[in-house]
């Protein structure tokens, strides 16, 4: 696989009680981060996966019923640490970024798409269809803020379901298929269902790591996959399909057990958070 350097990015966060997101956990609040990843090719240049929160996301849940989203998952961010800010930042201005690749539709996710308009994005067919079901309510319910998705968004997508299959490493095992987004092997996108339909994380080489698996939302926390310990049935269920979360959760679970020195990155695992240094 082609070498490529990464950047994580903290982009705000959100506090949730802990037994939202870990079977067991405390009924107290804790802060979960929000991690996108710039990736740099050496012949495509910058490339996102994920955007993470952005002052975007505070525009779209001023009206009802998406407000209801900002009162249950309070949200802070500062502006100057959103995705885009942070690429112009490190001498990557968001109008060059070409490529943005993104993991599944939850706002936290998605929520800085605009601020890269001339990116092809890479996404799941099954996730954009999932967006645009139902009302603006259940939308919310669901995670989705539909304000956050550009009106050139279908233009410029292109979608993992139509890339061409290509076998991960070895390592990678029990994952064994991934789509090969970029045609030259780098970035292999692969599908974690269960969180929500739609949902996939990334392969690559990383310079620094070695091989590096971007598992989204796969699991809110390293921890979680080390011991196998899922969400509840309340909020998988809300969410997507408990059965098929906890199957990727102890997939991934025995990923580490049999290569604990893959890399795994969670998008909110406050594990990874704390590595992070500003630009």
């Amino acid at each position: 696989m082609r070498e490529l350097a990464s950047i994580p990015l903290l982009t705000g966060h959100c506090r949730h009680p802990e037994m939202m997101t870990l079977r067991g956990g405390s009924l107290l609040p804790r802060s979960y981060p929000a991690v996108a990843m710039l990736l740099i090719h050496p012949l495509e240049g910058a490339i996102l996966f994920d955007t993470g929160y952005d002052p975007a996301f505070l525009a779209a849940t001023e009206p009802f019923p998406e407000r209801f989203y900002r009162w249950v998952t309070p949200v802070t961010l500062d502006p100057q640490r959103s995705a885009a800010a942070q690429c112009a930042a490190l001498g990557y201005p968001p109008q060059e970024v070409r490529h943005l690749v993104l993991s599944h539709f939850h706002a936290d996710h998605i929520a800085g798409t605009h601020a890269f308009p001339n990116a092809r994005i890479h996404c799941a067919r099954a996730g954009l269809d999932e967006a645009h079901k139902g009302g603006r309510i259940a939308a919310t319910r669901r995670g989705v803020l539909r304000a956050l998705i550009p009106p050139d968004f279908t233009a410029r997508a292109s979608f993992f379901e139509d890339r061409p299959s290509f076998p991960l490493p070895s390592a990678c095992a029990p994952f064994d298929r991934g789509a090969d987004l970029l045609g030259d092997g780098s970035l292999l996108a692969v599908e974690l269902p269960g969180h929500c339909p739609g949902h996939w994380g990334l392969v690559l080489n990383d310079a620094r790591w070695g091989l590096h698996f971007l598992v989204a939302d796969a699991a809110w926390s390293l921890d979680a996959i080390r011991r196998d310990v899922p969400p509840p049935a309340l909020t998988s269920g809300l969410l997507g399909n408990t059965g098929r979360t906890r199957e990727t959760l102890h997939r991934l679970h025995q990923l580490h057990r049999r290569n604990p020195d893959l890399r795994l990155t969670p998008c909110h695992c406050s594990e990874r958070a704390a590595e992070i240094a500003g630009p």
